[in-house]
Order: structure tokens, then C-alpha cells, then sequence
């Protein structure tokens, strides 16, 4: 169908800017997107399917597993704890974690969460070591010499991104708080601003367990939140044969277990609440969630790929701040323009289990777009001269096609 057909219903008015929108790209799951402004959402769509097995339609409000895109709101919660005195950017992580968090082949180099949020604190992870069990420990992990860049130390602000960051973040946070990286996100960051969203689904209501967006591989294979309903068995990672016990939780001894590098579950709708808060400067609906120094923050580059300095990904990842990142960038060797149409925004993409999504805004005009798009092959096509697939392309433009011009 095309984008003018999908318009059909539509008054003659709004022909016009459908019709902008590109073609469609090879069948997908659910595609959904949604503009918004500083004041409020502008427009939206939701195409395809939520739960295969039920045949229900996904909608703008259905939570997705948004990969990627859960450090950005990770990151919204370390700037919080900034603002209030608790963090700070710049010194030595190992005072919050309890144990010294070192590069073996750079012991004197202090490693800060600041270089922990922008993937230039020399930290790698082999055989996704950040997926630790129910009752391992960081601290384990990271004392593996494959766990750390042997050439570039902390200090050189040479970028590689790693998952495994965040989950030092999440022990951080916890240590801090003194309260579960959950539970803590849940109430001081996700519910005031109103958003039914949870890492790894125990703080999620009935409601938004029963829209879960389920994503598969192209045939129709579950990959993640097949749950049609039921909330899952175990919410963490446990090894086979173990029970799934969370009173063996221990305080920042696991950040990875809510799963603060990917396991958001949230909304288009909700990705737009986050977008808004942040181009008010920290507020939403008159309440305050961050600084204005701290979105200041937050936005703010503190890498960038001048040719050398850093692993793009293909030209990917050119940009990195706080937890967020630049598009488009116009260094040779970046391949980062969905299609932008000349602005900057600021952001996180996501992709993980046949899913890509991304949460871009543009401070300079005070408007943003928020999307994901399931169902997706890996590897998949790219987009011709972008590091980004066929699929989060068309998703990206079509969503963005829906700002005014």
C-alpha cells in the first residue's frame, strides 16, 4: 500500500503531506510513529500487528521493548541523581561501586561516569558478558582482561560503544539510592511523568503487560515478550536450572539485571512524554523532572569522530554525549542522515530482537519523533549510503514526514 493509499480517508488537505512519505519497505510486524512538539503529540500512526498469536493490532500506546533507546532514559536518572548532589560526572566511579573499576593495561587512569555514559572509558565485553545471572557480580565480570580496550585507556576519549557501560551505571545508581535500579527508575524518573513503562516488566501495570508488542524474526518466530497477557516467569536473566529467587538481589553487586543498556518496555506515546520533558528544559506537565543545566547536559556531545577517535559502526555512531547522541553528523566516514531534512537532532536509536526504534529531537525548533518498527531481518538491508537499515529508515521518515515544514 502505498503512502498516498494510506491516506485515502483523509481530507484532501492532509493528501499533500502524506504524500511525502516514502514508499514502504519490505513487510514488517508493527510500524508505528509519532510527532510532537513541545506542547503536546502532533500526529501519529500505527501499522500491523502487537501479538501474532491473538491477531491484535498494535496501537501507539503499546509498550515495545525499545532496546537502545532505554539508555537514554538510564541516563535521565544519573542526571537526576546529579542535580540532587548524589552523583557527579567526573570522579572515580569506584567510590560509588565499593571496589576500584580499572583498566588492567591503565591502572592509574580513573574511569568517570561521564566516560561510562559516552562509551569512552575503555570498557569492551566479549560473549555479551553484560548479561550477567542472578547472583554474579560486576565486579567478576570486569575483572576479565577481555573486558577491557588494550590499546586506548581511559582519558584518551576514544568511543566503542558497549553495552556493558550501563549495567556499571545501573550498580551505580544503586549504590547511591540504596534501592533497587527498577524500582528507583520507576518512581523517581518514569512515574512522574506519568508513563506506564518499566524496566523488564515488574513495575508495569496489568494494562500495560496485556499491550505488550511481541517481537519475532520475519516468519513469525518469537524472539522476546511473547507473553499475551501474563507477565514472564522470571523478570532477570538466572541460569538454567535455578530458581528465580529475587531476595538473592544485592545492592549494586548486578546492575545488569533490569537491564538498563535495553530493557525499557515503553510507548511510542511515552517516548514522546520523554521528548517533551526534555525540550522544556527538565519539565512536564508542571512538573519537574531534571535542571535545565542537567538537560543541558544531557544533550551535549562530548565525543566526536574526527577520522580516528573511535569505532563508527559503519559510520553509525559519529556523536556521543550523556547517554545520547547527534544526527546527522558531516565528518567523512559518517553515514548517520535518515533524512533530516538539514536539522540536528539529538537522540538514541535502538535495535535489538528485530526491532529498531529511535527518539530524536530538535531542540533548535522545539519538535521531535519517536518510533519503532518490528519484524526486522538480521542481518537486514541497509538504506543506500546509511549506516542505518532500509527498515528504521522508512520508519524514521515516515514519522518524520509528519512534522511541519
Amino acid at each position: 500500500m502505498t503512502g498516498l493509499a494510506r491516506c485515502a480517508p483523509l481530507f484532501l488537505l492532509a493528501l499533500a503531506a502524506c504524500a511525502t512519505v516514502p514508499p514502504p519497505a519490505p513487510p514488517v510486524h508493527a510500524e508505528v510513529g509519532i510527532a510532537f512538539d513541545r506542547n503536546g503529540d502532533l500526529a501519529s500512526f500505527a501499522d500491523g500487528v502487537a501479538d501474532p498469536q491473538s491477531g491484535r493490532r498494535v496501537t501507539v500506546d503499546d509498550p515495545v521493548r525499545v532496546a537502545s533507546v532505554s539508555k537514554m532514559v538510564t541516563a535521565i536518572g544519573v542526571m537526576q541523581l546529579v542535580d540532587a548532589g548524589k552523583l557527579d560526572l567526573d570522579s572515580d566511579v569506584s567510590r560509588w561501586l565499593g571496589w576500584p573499576l580499572r583498566n588492567p593495561n591503565f591502572p592509574d587512569r580513573p574511569i568517570t561516569l561521564a566516560m561510562l555514559l559516552a562509551h569512552t572509558g575503555s570498557v569492551r565485553e566479549h560473549d555479551d558478558d553484560y548479561v550477567i545471572p542472578l547472583g554474579g557480580s560486576l565486579e567478576q565480570v570486569m575483572a576479565d582482561p577481555r573486558n577491557w580496550d588494550a590499546r586506548h585507556g581511559p582519558g584518551d576519549n576514544y568511543f566503542a560503544y558497549v553495552n556493558l557501560n550501563y549495567p556499571l551505571i545501573g550498580s551505580i545508581i544503586e549504590k547511591a539510592t540504596g534501592e533497587r535500579f527498577d524500582l528507583w527508575m520507576h518512581a523517581h524518573v518514569l512515574a512522574p511523568m506519568k508513563l506506564d513503562a518499566c524496566f523488564n516488566w515488574p513495575t508495569c501495570s496489568d494494562a500495560a503487560v496485556a499491550r505488550a508488542v511481541e517481537l519475532d524474526t520475519p516468519t513469525g518466530k518469537p524472539l522476546k515478550d511473547d507473553l499475551h497477557g501474563s507477565r514472564p516467569a522470571c523478570p532477570v536473566f538466572v541460569k538454567d536450572g535455578e530458581a528465580c529467587n529475587l531476595s538473592r538481589w544485592q545492592l549494586g553487586r548486578n546492575g545488569s539485571l533490569f537491564a538498563p543498556q535495553g530493557g525499557l518496555r515503553i510507548s511510542a506515546r511515552g517516548l514522546a512524554r520523554v521528548g517533551r520533558m526534555l525540550l522544556n528544559g527538565g519539565t512536564l506537565d508542571g512538573v519537574r523532572i531534571l535542571s535545565p543545566q542537567a538537560v543541558r547536559t544531557l544533550l551535549t556531545q562530548t565525543w566526536r569522530f574526527d577520522g580516528s577517535n573511535g569505532q563508527t559502526d559503519g559510520g553509525f555512531y559519529c556523536s556521543a554525549g550523556n547517554g545520547t547522541h547527534r544526527i546527522p553528523n558531516r565528518q567523512s566516514g559518517c553515514a548517520d542522515d535518515m533524512g533530516t531534512r538539514g536539522a540536528v537532532l539529538i537522540g538514541h536509536a535502538g535495535d535489538a530482537y528485530g526491532m529498531k526504534s529511535g527518539l530524536w529531537i530538535d531542540p533548535a525548533r522545539g519538535r521531535g519523533t519517536a518510533y519503532f518498527v518490528t519484524g526486522v531481518a538480521d542481518p537486514a538491508p541497509k538504506a543506500p549510503a546509511s549506516a542505518y537499515t532500509a527498515a528504521e529508515v522508512h520508519a524514521f521518515r515516515r514519522t518524520y514526514a509528519l512534522l511541519p515544514r
